[in-house]
């Protein structure tokens, strides 16, 4: 859907470059924490199958991460759409784009977690399955 003030549609690109500020001020906006200094370029470039960005007019406006185990197993992680870009289905297609994606390199599983508020989000608009899952907390 293209923005309302610029009639722009966004750009997703799969492994897409972004600078570490950017990755860093939209990760903080969306997850509501103070803004890190992370290095997320080598972290991304070190354990993860791939990444898709999305812009919008050039900014970085959405994320999502695929962690991997190095085998047939990806984690899906940090999705994430600026809060002015929300609800217009653009998460849906960063997970879709990186389902696609991890799907293309031969991995077999795509796992995630998520808050109960986003089963909706994940199980009906992304056809993740529910599964049995354990967790331990290591705070």
């Amino acid at each position: 859907m293209a923005d309302p003030a610029t009639g722009s549609e966004p750009l997703f690109e799969w492994r897409g470059a972004f600078a570490n500020a950017e990755l860093n001020a939209l990760h903080a906006a969306c997850f509501e924490h103070r803004l890190f200094d992370d290095d997320w370029w080598t972290q991304v470039n070190r354990f993860s199958l791939g990444w898709v960005c999305m812009r919008q007019s050039g900014s970085l406006a959405g994320f999502v991460n695929v962690a991997w185990d190095g085998g047939l197993h990806a984690f899906l992680l940090d999705t994430m759409v600026a809060a002015p870009l929300r609800r217009r289905g653009h998460a849906a297609t960063l997970v879709r784009l990186a389902i696609d994606n991890a799907r293309n390199t031969g991995c077999e599983w795509l796992h995630v977690d998520f808050d109960p508020h986003l089963r909706g989000f994940y199980l009906d608009a992304c056809g993740f399955e529910p599964t049995q899952a354990g967790l331990v907390h290591l705070l």
